[in-house]
């Protein structure tokens, strides 16, 4: 991929020269709006902006970690997120998608982070080794660290993508030989963005550039610095199998009869009551699917510490926060008690409601036959 440090055309207008049709842009301007948890009446700012802003130059470095977040992106369901937000227009400089190499690649981010000084954005893959002066990672003979802090002067914004970036990952579990540490540990001086997952979902990430390129500014984030468009609901809130869980019905084992049958996967580990992500809803591979609907419990990795939260095939339990989650053996009973005890509040309201209508036209009569009587 050569350096587009010289290109000067708008997100629109790449879109139409690589041959994608007005309709066919219209359409991904309504698909990211949505996925980026907007009004439909904000598609048309969401288009406009692409039509008028000038392409956002990206800086993608790569550390500890194993590229799964890049392979996430570019295997997004809609083309244009793949073949235009990144591949044709937006990356400068990524050693895992560009064709040069060497010297030539690090002449293109030079000439990017030169150019484009306080404007580009910095995508980091990978957790930064801080253990034996930062020798378990080094590029070209530099440390990830140094390369990180020589990228990040200049940025307008830094994204974390992955739960490498954000929280560390399996290579901070403890104890953490290579003292892997997250990017906000390290860059404390400039607007980060945590996108958490192992990997992030492609359609997030898009999701994340459009909203810098259409505001101009970073998403509300969390008190983690995720984005609450894509990490404000916990995956247990956007579960299929969430009406098992209320009724009481769970697998015991993956290969029970239970599991069969679709039941909730709590009891053998899932920690979806205690994660924060957009799995349940935007899905995976061209939304098909999801780790929880392949049968497989959700093991929390866009959270803090996942690897170390516990075994990933174990109930949780003591949760702060999540004490109906604590009695899953006795939760069927729970359900079934609030049930009858709504329907004797409802019952209750209801009898009380209409006997002051009937009062309330009795009164109304009276006084209608004082009135004629008069």
């Amino acid at each position: 991929m050569a350096t587009k440090t010289d290109v000067k055309e708008t997100y629109y207008e790449s879109i139409v020269r690589h041959g994608y049709s007005r309709r066919d842009f219209m359409k991904f301007a309504t698909y990211i709006t949505a996925y980026m948890g907007l009004e439909t009446s904000m598609v048309g700012q969401v288009a406009k902006a692409l039509e008028t802003t000038y392409r956002v130059p990206v800086i993608w470095e790569h550390f500890q970690e194993c590229t799964c977040c890049s392979e996430s992106f570019i295997r997004s369901d809609h083309p244009i997120v793949s073949e235009i937000l990144l591949d044709k227009i937006s990356l400068d400089y990524t050693l895992t998608l560009m064709a040069a190499s060497g010297h030539q690649a690090e002449a293109a981010k030079k000439a990017t982070m030169d150019k484009y000084k306080g404007e580009y954005i910095l995508c980091v893959e990978g957790s930064v080794p801080l253990g034996d002066d930062g020798n378990y990672c080094c590029i070209a003979g530099r440390t990830a660290k140094e390369i990180l802090m020589e990228s990040a002067a200049g940025a307008k914004a830094i994204i974390a993508w992955g739960s490498c970036a954000s929280n560390g990952c399996v290579q901070a579990a403890y104890p953490n030989p290579t003292e892997a540490t997250p990017i906000h540990k390290l860059i404390k001086n400039k607007p980060i963005i945590r996108v958490p997952g192992c990997p992030p979902i492609g359609e997030v990430m898009a999701g994340v550039i459009v909203h810098l390129v259409t505001f101009g500014k970073l998403p509300e984030l969390d008190g983690l610095g995720r984005p609450k468009a894509f990490y404000s609901k916990r995956v247990h809130d956007s579960c299929y199998r969430r009406p098992y869980y209320d009724a009481g019905l769970f697998a015991e084992t993956f290969d029970d009869q239970n599991a069969k049958e679709g039941y909730c996967l709590y009891k053998v580990g899932c920690k979806g009551p205690m994660t924060y992500n957009s799995c349940g809803t935007i899905k995976w591979n061209n939304g098909v699917s999801y780790p929880i609907q392949s049968g497989h419990g959700c093991i929390g990795c866009s959270e803090e510490n996942f690897w170390d939260n516990g075994p990933f095939y174990e109930r949780m339990t003591g949760l702060a926060g999540f004490g109906i989650e604590s009695s899953a053996d006795t939760i069927g009973k729970v359900a079934a008690g609030a049930v009858i005890g709504g329907l004797t509040v409802h019952a209750i309201a209801a009898n009380i409601s209409k006997r002051k209508e009937l009062a309330s036209r009795i009164s109304r009569g009276t006084e209608n036959e004082k009135k004629l009587d008069a």
